[in-house]
């Protein structure tokens, strides 16, 4: 359950209250029966580190351009070499 702050606007008197979400707001100071007001305060939860980023999580699509970036396409490979005969002279056939 939420801790809820109030502050009186009458005394100025200060409390926190648990309440559930689905209680009602309080309304009047329980010292001076004056108006109370919720008082908004900065967030408590701080999220560090990585992987709370819609960027942190990707697909691997977009880590793999920055990778494909820095390395050499396969299609950009150096063709396969043939291998040609050391004499293009045809064999000769023994004489009978």
């Amino acid at each position: 359950m939420p801790t809820y702050q109030y502050a009186c606007t009458n005394c100025g008197e200060q409390l926190e209250v648990v309440q559930k979400f689905t209680d009602d707001a309080l309304t009047e100071c329980p010292a001076c029966a004056g108006r109370l007001r919720k008082v908004f305060n900065a967030v408590g939860i701080v999220f560090k580190g990585s992987g709370f980023y819609r960027t942190d999580n990707r697909s691997s699509t977009s880590s793999s351009t920055t990778s494909s970036s820095t390395s050499k396409p396969a299609t950009e490979s150096k063709p396969a070499e043939t291998s040609t005969p050391a004499s293009t002279a045809p064999a000769s056939t023994p004489a009978a």
